[in-house]
């Protein structure tokens, strides 16, 4: 057995299992459940030495979200993010391209989340819609990522349609589509241009439920008071 590593030692997967009990009372009790916004922006320099050598699309991503939204929050080699911006959660720019088809050939680089509940029957119809669309159950958030905003905007209010039954992924992959091309060719196209549903208020989290059973929880309680000393009640 090697004592370094967590999963094969028992007393530090116990340590785990009890400071994640209490992390999660924690976080239930004083409100401060998932990702946080970073303060301040990075400056100049930070972002041009962080971004340098970026590809053509990831410094098309990054010029116009400055433009619109101003500095980043935070800045890695790999990615700017900025919190609360317009109708955004959290906006990310990524230096590394993935490539992606539909609706025409393009790198996506941009992703925008939303607080956002989306019923779990609902999530295959949202895959066989667009692969770029990514649900986050547990945080209770959604995603497109694409290489321009109005396209994350677009994917998103064909979600909301497929999510309340208004359209079928095919349908709303024709609608894409479409409205792609009027964006594209400056004609109107009100879907790529601003979101038509109103952003969700309150909690969307879905925290699951737990499948222990009390007598393996009071076991598991035991255990690690008799390993750690930790008291879990």
């Amino acid at each position: 057995m090697s004592e370094k590593d967590p999963i094969k030692n028992p007393v530090e997967r116990l340590k785990t299992a009890a400071t994640g009990m209490m992390s999660n009372i924690k976080t239930k009790t004083v409100g401060e459940a998932g990702e946080q916004p970073t303060p301040g922006i990075v400056d100049a320099d930070t972002l041009n030495a962080v971004t340098e050598g970026w590809p053509a699309m990831a410094q098309k991503s990054k010029e116009q979200m400055m433009e619109k939204y101003g500095p980043p929050n935070e800045a890695i080699p790999s990615r700017l993010i900025w919190y609360n911006n317009g109708p955004w959660k959290r906006t990310i720019v990524y230096r590394d391209e993935i490539p992606h088809n539909f609706p025409q050939p393009h790198s996506d680089t941009l992703e925008q989340v939303i607080d956002y509940h989306v019923p779990i029957e609902k999530f295959t119809e949202l895959a066989k819609f667009d692969g770029s669309v990514i649900v986050e159950r547990t945080k209770g958030e959604i995603s497109a990522r694409c290489d321009m905003e109005a396209a994350n905007i677009l994917a998103l209010n064909l979600m909301h349609e497929i999510v309340t039954g208004k359209l079928t992924a095919e349908q709303a992959r024709e609608k894409y589509s479409e409205v792609t091309a009027a964006f594209v060719m400056n004609r109107p196209a009100p879907y790529a241009e601003k979101l038509q549903f109103e952003l969700p208020k309150g909690n969307t989290m879905d925290v699951d439920e737990v499948t222990f059973t009390d007598e393996l929880m009071n076991q598991v309680k035991e255990k690690v008071k008799d390993i750690t000393g930790q008291n879990n009640d």
